[in-house]
């Protein structure tokens, strides 16, 4: 009939909808750290990129028929969003692990599916109490996306690399995170998303508050977002030696590489405190060449210079551990800091996955965990406080640390060994969490790593010096310890997460009751 409207098929609309969520998923990925070689953007969090990839799901999730399509589209979405945001876990199981290039690629793909599920289970939720009224739907989102972020990278030991909030580091929502943490800001960032897909339908009350959200940070005064104080000055020199991985443990290869590297540099740095990346040693205590330790030792006993160095640490009946050691002249006992937060196959086998493991040909073991709070290291007037490899991302953890304000870290260092992962994004990625920590509670961040990125940061995670990526260097500079107490670090020591679990219940309490109200929300047949 001329002049009538074609509209597409139900087929047609479907493949329209997954390849909006396909392609929103992708650019989710990459705004955490862009992964293109741009002048500007290389490594860059796009803040507003996350924004906008999160409110096309808001959009196609509003437009669902039925729970169980909601649930597909939440499944497609964060499927897709985490295989692009963890794809060189590839590289560690088939470059360095030797495994077979599918099964590789099939284990990232069936983890990332695994871990899908939670925003699956948010997006079903969301169908059926997000109801259709505006206000409702964003509040209800915020709610149920921050349930699923959290589940994440809490439950079942917890996996949150990248997490929507790390995107945040750099943009106007980095206000809250001294206020609320990273799932709390992330959690704002889900409102904005479906404020941004519902904005044509809203009422003058939610869009008031969607500029309210981007103004806010730029008016309130700057006591309202500093909340540390500085407490002394510290040089530092840390070291990244650059050892090849797939050379890091042969005993005529990378093993005399980074005893003789790491020993010289040790000899030769002249910073207050001398920091050695995660198992730069790369042998147990028993394993040295004889009197190497003892070299060091005598030569951090003499003045008032600290190391710490990455080593393992134990024996074949006491079992291992990934840890660090103090070289210093003052400590009668040696200090040692033990890893807590281990990684899955990495460092403990879950049960029923040793043949997965036998698969591959990565130093595996099952490793002792340390403890929780472990006591920071006093040295030069400053409490350093340690974290090995993603124990960063667990701000969480990190939090247990601020319950005594008087024994709070001034100053954190990450130790760690990205080198498994080859020239990826992974290292940018990293460099976004330890960034998001160093905002939660306001203290500077040292990272010393194997091939990248080590850098000097300061309480506001600006990167104040860095050595190049895949270079073998040394880093010499300043840091200024903090102290003080953010809202976050008081509240996450004493109570974790449950201040954000429980009033996300409230919110979904509130949408069921205000949904009984009103018309039910019918299943398309």
């Amino acid at each position: 009939m001329p002049g009538a409207v074609v509209r597409p098929t139900k087929a047609a609309e479907l493949f329209i909808a997954a390849a909006i969520i396909l392609i929103a998923a992708c650019a989710h990925a990459v705004s955490v750290a862009w992964p293109f070689d741009s002048y500007f953007l290389a490594g860059a969090p796009l803040w507003w990129l996350q924004c906008l990839a999160l409110a096309a799901l808001a959009w196609v999730l509003n437009r669902c028929t039925s729970w169980k399509q909601a649930a597909a589209t939440g499944l497609l979405f964060a499927t897709t969003w985490l295989s692009a945001t963890f794809w060189w876990l590839y590289v560690a199981m088939h470059t360095y692990g030797g495994l077979n290039a599918v099964l590789a690629g099939a284990a990232v793909l069936a983890l990332a599916a695994a871990l899908a599920v939670y925003y699956a289970g948010a997006c079903a939720v969301f169908w059926h109490l997000g109801g259709k009224q505006p206000f409702v739907a964003s509040a209800v989102f915020a709610a149920l996306w921050t349930f699923a972020e959290m589940a994440r990278g809490t439950w079942l030991t917890g996996f949150g690399w990248g997490g929507a909030a790390y995107a945040h580091v750099d943009g106007p929502l980095a206000f809250y995170v001294p206020w609320l943490g990273s799932y709390g800001a992330g959690a704002i960032a889900a409102w904005v998303a479906m404020a941004l897909a519902v904005f044509v339908q809203s009422g003058h009350l939610q869009r008031v508050l969607l500029v309210l959200v981007f103004l806010i940070p730029a008016v309130l005064p700057g006591r309202f977002s500093e909340w540390s104080v500085p407490a002394g000055s510290l040089s530092v020199t840390l070291l990244q030696g650059n050892i090849p991985q797939d050379e890091k443990f042969e005993p005529g290869l990378g093993v005399p590489l980074s005893l003789d590297w790491y020993a010289a540099q040790l000899q030769a740095a002249r910073g207050d405190l001398v920091v050695a990346p995660e198992i730069a040693i790369p042998v147990l205590m028993n394993q040295l060449p004889e009197g190497y330790w003892d070299v060091l030792t005598r030569r951090y006993a003499q003045g008032g210079q600290t190391a710490l160095v990455g080593i393992p640490l134990g024996s074949y009946t006491e079992g291992y551990t990934n840890s660090v050691l103090a070289l210093a002249g003052h400590q009668s006992v040696p200090w040692r800091y033990d890893k807590h937060h281990l990684v899955p196959f990495g460092e403990f086998i879950p049960p029923f996955f040793k043949w997965f493991t036998r698969l591959m040909n990565i130093p595996q073991g099952d490793f002792n965990r340390g403890d929780a709070a472990q006591a920071s290291f006093a040295s030069h007037g400053q409490r350093l406080a340690p974290n090995i490899c993603y124990e960063d991302s667990f701000g969480e953890e990190l939090g247990t640390r601020f319950l005594d304000a008087a024994l709070a870290p001034t100053i954190f260092v990450n130790f760690s060994n990205v080198g498994w992962f080859g020239d990826s994004v992974a290292m940018d990625q990293h460099l976004q969490m330890s960034r998001m920590r160093a905002l939660e509670f306001q203290r500077p961040f040292l990272r010393a790593t194997n091939t990248g990125t080590t850098v000097i940061m300061n309480h506001r995670a600006q990167v104040t010096a860095a050595l190049p990526r895949l270079t073998r260097g040394v880093l010499n500079g300043e840091v200024q310890g903090r102290t003080g107490t953010t809202p976050y670090a008081w509240w996450v020591s004493r109570f974790g997460l449950w201040p954000l679990w429980l009033l996300g219940l409230v919110v979904l309490a509130w949408a069921a009751h205000r949904n009984r109200q009103g018309p039910p929300r019918e299943d398309a047949p």
